[in-house]
């Protein structure tokens, strides 16, 4: 039966299954939505890194001299 989300395979080092295992078993979910939770919350993460990474090049580039309006920005 077709179903309208992707599929993945994938193979896990005998200690990774076990902690995915136990944590669908301490949450009561399935394997796959707890692998899933966690590849959502590993994106999110390394967004959150790109981010700061890209803040912390604005704030050393800043120039109080020549800060940018409101209008320059989202004129």
């Amino acid at each position: 039966m077709p179903t309208k989300n992707a599929r993945v395979n994938v193979v896990l080092e005998k200690p990774l299954y076990a902690a995915v295992d136990e944590i669908a078993k301490r949450q009561g979910l399935s394997k796959s939505m707890v692998v899933r939770d966690l590849i959502r919350e590993a994106i999110e993460l390394r967004e959150d890194l790109v981010l700061a990474a890209f803040a912390e090049h604005r704030e050393k580039t800043f120039s109080a001299k020549k800060p940018l309006t409101h209008e320059d920005v989202w004129g």
